[in-house]
């Protein structure tokens, strides 16, 4: 004999009733089956709704019935026969009558006990089971309504009633003997007490009848039919990428139910598990679907017995309360008088920790629960609190419960390393650990609003390492942010492929306008972006980024503006790893600069800013490689300016230095305002970050800056600057001539030596290292004390959108 379970969903209408009835068949001509049904979808939660109203003289109650009875009148017209169609509609009309009686005196009353809640809550399984049988019987198949209330026997403790197994296994084994029909369907949920009096086996509770019926007549398998293909990895609604589980042991299936799989109610599984019966979760939507099987006697792969973790489960809407003092610590029972209490109040205890020291407990329980239990335990532990042996309970709301479960778990180290690094990663806080020597469930209490990242991080941690989502924040889409998103659409495919990381540009912001999207902007959308978005600032594009929390995240500045470094503390605070090819917070106070170190470092993420001195140059990274092993810089000698670089290899006099200038601006290798670069400040900023990257503490105004522009070029707008620039061309003339003269060139570098540094217009001669140094290339010479006589020198191209934004991509690749 096998036992099926359909879900709300699965009975929620005629057509997917029609579906259920495809399996009955099917599975009726291999062996007798009993069919356990629930209400139809969301029936139960309408018929307490309706009485709530009712409670509070609400007379909403009455529509909300007379719509009941209406969905139910539909489906005895769309599945039985239309001859027989009208005593089918007078028992549902008789029923219904019944249910207003009630609801009337709940009205009159003003009072909705458990007791009556359980009343009427079972007439939803019992029209749903009572109409679904009859409509099997028109088809002609072999089939008898069974009264689940008659044969589950329970104590009177309404809405959550304790099953009698004793008597209810003798009711049901005795049932199945006496009728031999091919199929018995009977309503899920619905029990009495020995007064005859309606029970319930709580919300989820057709899972558990059908439990207890399989375990009573030792079927040889139950079947859970729903709307998913079994148990899930984790949550879908919360994770896109959740897949199903083929198999799982019975452990693995009872942690997973217990902390928030809604396909499975954790009772039910129990019953079944003592009488070590297989449970199948199918889809009823797609029953050829493997579904999921839980059982002992699992035939797994060695591919899949490799996998440690079985799935990541999720339980909302949960506190904590923390009893501690010193007066608890080495007194024995303690515990037992803390539990006890809870107990006497019905309080259920979710997860339990305790350090070693026993200065402290803490359990988590239901949020409604918390205050309850707070009142309670004070109370008993008032005489303790008085003498200050312990202090008043502290309580901690807006958490959730995330728990990591697998059978295979069990002595495998690293596990936990792994599940507590790619969390702190992600800037997840943990409030409270708990862990069983059974190894086959580590639960973690955090800030609810970090569930979903939560349980996506460790989805992906642990279920597809195949592909790691990274979730991109561009400020800036300029000249640079332009070509790094051309790169990221172009790039995207070979890293999903060799590197297994997919990058999603999650946000986008200029000026002007800002958008978001959780699953990334695509090539077509970024074309017209701007027209779909909302009004920019700064500070709302980082508060946005905070608010959706995002696993994997990463804010790109590409803009030389002096608001967009305000944020970055506060994102690196939320471990979000910043990419920055602004030069401004690196380059500012030393404090801050090595707050924002220090910062990105306490919080698990990354600060790079390579692009802030060479674009794409390896520059920085090769600094940090040197003092990581050991080595110190002693000097650096310079060209960090392209564009000076640009404008001077161009520049012999033959044609206007204004000229040189405009076609460096032109071709993207100056800043906006090409004053910061010919001042020489953006090359003073790149020195400064250098020596700050070689552990040297220097202020900007520590920099002797040798400016060859007239004080009259720096006055006014950039259309001034370059008219300027025209006034004093004889000026410019006379700095290549002298050079020429001398039988050398015009560079302007930048030096560090002896803890001092200096950026000016220097004549190089032809022997120099800098010499040779064409169009917009930069150089950077260090010695150090492995690299004396023979220097480490880092060459290439050192201005362009191409390879200033092949820079950025390189950090984002490091970042992540």
């Amino acid at each position: 004999m096998k036992v099926l379970k359909f879900g709300g969903t699965s009975v929620a209408n005629a057509r997917n009733i029609i579906l259920a009835e495809n399996i009955i068949k099917k599975e009726a001509l291999q062996s007798k089956i009993i069919v356990v049904v629930s209400a139809l979808h969301s029936v139960t939660d309408k018929l307490i709704k309706a009485a709530e109203y009712a409670s509070a003289k609400n007379e909403n109650y009455i529509p909300t019935i007379k719509d009941l009875e209406e969905n139910h009148l539909q489906l005895v017209k769309e599945l039985i026969p239309v001859l027989e169609q009208s005593s089918w509609l007078s028992f549902v009309k008789k029923h219904f009558n019944d249910m207003e009686d009630i609801y009337n005196g709940i009205f009159v009353l003003g009072e909705f006990t458990d007791k009556i809640k359980d009343r009427i809550t079972s007439y939803g399984e019992f029209l749903s089971s009572n109409i679904i049988a009859a409509r099997l019987q028109y088809q002609g198949l072999d089939c008898l309504w069974m009264n689940s209330a008659d044969q589950i026997k329970t104590d009177s403790n309404f809405s959550h009633a304790k099953v009698d197994f004793e008597m209810t296994d003798h009711n049901l084994k005795n049932f199945a003997a006496n009728h031999k029909n091919q199929i018995i369907v009977a309503p899920g949920f619905i029990a009495s007490d020995q007064n005859g009096n309606a029970t319930t086996l709580g919300r989820g509770g057709s899972d558990y009848t059908a439990a207890i019926s399989a375990a009573a007549v030792s079927a040889e398998e139950l079947q859970i039919w729903t709307d998913v293909n079994g148990m899930m990895t984790a949550d879908p609604r919360l994770v896109s990428n959740a897949k199903p589980i083929p198999e799982i042991s019975y452990h693995e299936a009872m942690e997973l139910s217990h902390f928030g799989a809604k396909v499975l109610y954790p009772p039910s599984i129990q019953p079944v598990m003592a009488k070590n019966i297989d449970l199948k979760i199918k889809n009823t939507f797609e029953p050829d679907a493997h579904g999921t099987l839980v059982s002992h006697n699992l035939k797994m792969s060695s591919d899949e017995i490799k996998e440690a973790a079985a799935g990541v489960s999720n339980m909302s809407h949960i506190a904590l309360l923390t009893l501690e003092g010193s007066g608890m610590v080495g007194i024995p029972g303690i515990s037992a008088r803390l539990f006890q209490c809870l107990s006497f109040e019905k309080i259920n205890v979710i997860l339990i920790t305790q350090g070693s020291s026993e200065h402290s407990i803490t359990i988590a329980v239901n949020e409604k629960d918390i205050y309850h239990a707070e009142n309670a335990v004070n109370s008993s532990f008032a005489d303790d609190i008085k003498l200050q042996r312990t202090a008043p309970v502290k309580i901690e709301t807006g958490l959730s419960i995330v728990a990591l479960v697998g059978e295979n778990m069990k002595n495998r180290s690293g596990i936990s390393a792994k599940m507590f690094g790619c969390l702190g990663n992600n800037g997840i806080n943990i409030r409270a650990i708990a862990q069983g020597s059974s190894e086959r469930n580590i639960s973690i209490v955090i800030s609810e609003k970090d569930t979903k990242k939560a349980v996506n991080v460790l989805h992906e941690e642990f279920f597809e390492s195949e592909i790691k989502q990274v979730h991109l924040y561009l400020c800036g889409t300029g000249n640079v942010g332009s070509k790094l998103v051309e790169q990221i659409f172009e790039q995207n495919a070979y890293l999903r492929e060799n590197n297994l990381i997919n990058l999603r540009i999650a946000g986008l912001s200029n000026s002007r306008k800002m958008i978001f999207s959780d699953q990334g902007i695509s090539e077509n959308d970024y074309n017209n972006w701007s027209d779909r978005g909302v009004e920019a600032s700064i500070h709302g594009f980082a508060e946005e980024i905070i608010s959706r929390n995002l696993r994997n995240s990463v804010f790109i500045d590409i803009t030389a503006s002096s608001e967009v470094p305000a944020v970055y503390e506060s994102l690196l605070k939320r471990s979000i790893n910043i990419v920055a090819c602004n030069k401004i917070a690196a380059s500012s106070d030393f404090a801050v600069y090595k707050n924002l170190k220090n910062t990105a470092r306490n919080h698990s993420c990354r600060f790079y800013f390579e692009t802030n001195v060479g674009a794409g140059l390896p520059v920085i990274g090769t600094i940090n490689d040197l003092i990581k092993s050991g080595d110190r810089i002693t000097s650096i000698q310079a060209v960090l300016s392209g564009t000076l670089n640009f404008v001077f290899n161009n520049y012999d006099g033959s044609r206007p230095f204004s000229e040189v200038v405009a076609q460096a601006q032109k071709e993207g290798f100056t800043e906006p305002d090409p004053r910061l670069d010919l001042t020489g400040t953006d090359v003073a900023r790149k020195i400064l970050i250098l020596t700050r990257e070689a552990g040297y503490q220097l202020q900007f105004e520590d920099i002797e800056n040798e400016s060859f522009l007239p004080e009259e070029c720096l006055q006014g707008s950039v259309e001034n600057f370059y008219e300027k620039l025209t006034e004093y061309e004889d000026h410019f003339k006379n700095l290549v001539n002298d050079a020429q003269n001398k039988g050398k060139i015009l560079k302007y570098t930048a030096e560090f030596k002896d803890g001092k540094a200096k950026v000016g217009l220097q004549h190089v001669a032809p022997d120099s290292d800098l010499y040779h140094l064409y169009g917009k290339d930069n150089i950077v010479i260090f010695k150090t004390l492995r690299y004396s006589e023979q220097p480490l020198v880092v060459k290439g191209a050192g201005a362009g959108a191409e390879v200033t934004a092949s820079g950025v991509f390189a950090d984002i690749i490091r970042s992540v």
